[in-house]
């Protein structure tokens, strides 16, 4: 499916449409059960989850004037995990206290999600949904998270127009992917598919990785400002993820605003 087109005062306006990549969805409903298994198919994500929680919470507390010493800080901020998968992002958004609602593409991550919650007494509001369908329900939030899922859909500007639509004007969204260069080839498909075996062969395309020009100007055509970015680098020797304000080259993050 394709979205509407069209230019008003040289902004790009679309009509929300369907973004879902079938191939894609199928690979992470194979991986479903495995979500919460440290040592699993989604290793590289436990790895990296302490590192990509750092770069949010510090984003939303300074945007929102949060104190992160306080037992909820998050407490009254309505949060989108978009590709929220097992739920690795919003069970820590729900414990700082936010309302979150955590929606993915692939039916088979849902129940998951809703268990492994149940488990840990947290109330999280999980659907199988998408961003656009959200969106033409006219669903608003104060923030978005929306990381490692443009690489995966067939139409990044759709999703990102759809994510403006459903946050409130001067709403933060956070969204995090991996670069397209030979370095990015070697490492997130050579290395973790293929030498290390992380992840699934096949997991990722890397004609669908976008730089970080490529995201900015997309971000700026769905009428967000780009605010910040920033990598996340992997160090092999001590074996940990660190945030980078100059290496982008692989994995990088973004905040921006809602105009």
């Amino acid at each position: 499916m394709f979205a509407t087109q069209e230019y008003v005062k040289g902004h790009l306006l679309m009509t929300p449409t369907n973004t879902v990549d079938a191939a894609e969805i199928e690979k992470f409903e194979a991986m479903a059960t495995e979500w919460w298994d440290p040592n699993g198919k989604f290793k590289p994500l436990h790895m990296l989850n302490p590192c990509r929680l750092d770069y949010i919470t510090s984003q939303i507390s300074a945007e929102f004037g949060r104190d992160l010493s306080r037992p909820v800080p998050f407490e009254g901020l309505r949060i989108l995990d978009i590709g929220c998968g097992g739920g690795l992002l919003s069970e820590p958004m729900a414990r700082l206290g936010a309302d979150v609602v955590g929606a993915d593409a692939a039916e088979r991550n849902i129940p998951v999600a809703q268990v492994h919650a149940e488990e840990q007494g947290l109330s999280i509001d999980y659907r199988h949904t998408t961003a656009e369908a959200l969106a033409e329900n006219g669903e608003v939030f104060d923030v978005i998270l929306n990381m490692e899922v443009v690489e995966h859909v067939a139409d990044p500007l759709i999703l990102l127009t759809a994510c403006h639509q459903l946050l409130k004007p001067g709403g933060l969204m956070i969204c995090s992917t991996i670069n397209r260069n030979p370095k990015s080839f070697a490492m997130a498909i050579v290395g973790a598919e293929y030498i290390m075996q992380w992840l699934p062969k096949g997991t990722h395309d890397w004609a669908k990785f976008i730089t970080p020009d490529e995201l900015f100007d997309f971000l700026r055509k769905a009428d967000m400002d780009p605010v910040d970015r920033k990598g996340f680098v992997f160090n092999p020797i001590a074996w940990s993820w660190r945030i980078s304000s100059r290496d982008l080259s692989v994995n990088y993050v973004t905040t921006s605003i809602r105009l």
